[in-house]
């Protein structure tokens, strides 16, 4: 897919960068809403939340590394059902709202984009859901369920843009952008994105850990172990799903077991390193 130029409008309703946001592709009719929980009473205010969207929920884990979670949602009145969530659920710092600015969405409407924004998503496998029950598909007619897809296109884009890739698939990029990190049994192949540094399934790490690496190496290697992110070998860990790290040497560290600068151990295929590449402005590959 190509991809073209989008212009997206985001609106501070308090002028606070912080605060609400109401942001829109100028050319569609789909608006996102994205709110803090702190702002939740403010935001219950607004004419967008008194009718009927789909909504997520959005929070992290305790630990830097391990996946965000996401809760999926529809409702008749959002304004009242973040109210319901507020007082049920814990783990979540913002929401956002996907609405139709021109009243488009009916009950049918809503509960198709729920199901297939869930879909979606689980695909993407980026987020782990905290939805306790799969929504169901409804029925709709073909060319509904067209237009439907064009307006979750218009909410990928937006909800992504807002700070949230939930639909956004990792895809293993041209090979001259793959970087390899390599050492003793660890065979790693990855990419270097805006958001990170991407290991790739079917990566291999070392099983064991040097005696000087630091203990949060160990533990969060058994956290990903236990989320099933990585697997245990015979002699090495491997990679069951992609997996993105805020950065090159976390990923590195984690890979070989032992203390490392990732933009060191991080080689493109002619051997030049992520460093070179990325932060000395050599060269395009």
């Amino acid at each position: 897919m190509t991809l073209v130029g989008k212009t997206i409008q985001i609106y501070l309703p308090e002028g606070n960068p912080r605060g609400l946001k109401l942001a829109e592709i100028t050319s569609r009719t789909v608006q996102a809403l994205l709110i803090p929980r702190s702002k939740l009473d403010v935001a219950q205010k607004r004419q967008e939340l008194q009718g009927v969207g789909v909504y997520m929920l959005f929070g992290t884990l305790e630990t830097k590394e391990s996946k965000p979670l996401c809760y999926i949602g529809e409702a008749e009145n959002c304004a009242v059902r973040l109210g319901q969530h507020n007082r049920s659920k814990d783990f979540w710092t913002h929401a956002v709202v996907l609405i139709s600015k021109t009243y488009y969405f009916t009950k049918t409407h809503i509960k198709y984009l729920e199901w297939f924004c869930y879909e979606r998503a689980i695909k993407a496998n980026r987020y782990i859901l905290e939805n306790g029950n799969t929504p169901n598909k409804p029925h709709v007619s073909e060319p509904v369920e067209a237009d439907l897809h064009d307006n979750f296109e218009t909410i990928q884009i937006l909800v992504s843009t807002l700070g949230y890739p939930v639909f956004d698939e990792i895809h293993k990029p041209a090979k001259k952008d793959l970087v390899f990190c390599k050492g003793k049994l660890a065979e790693a192949r990855g990419e270097y994105t805006e958001e990170g540094l991407i290991v790739f399934a079917g990566s291999k790490a070392n099983l064991e850990i040097t005696q000087s690496a630091q203990a949060w190496i160990a533990n969060m290697r058994q956290e990903l172990l236990e989320k099933g992110i990585l697997t245990q070998a015979e002699t090495t860990l491997e990679f069951v799903e992609n997996h993105s790290f805020n950065k090159p040497s976390t990923a590195a560290m984690i890979i070989l077991g032992r203390q490392a600068n990732g933009w060191l151990e991080w080689k493109y295929a002619d051997g030049r390193t992520l460093d070179e590449v990325k932060r000395n402005n050599t060269d395009e590959i």
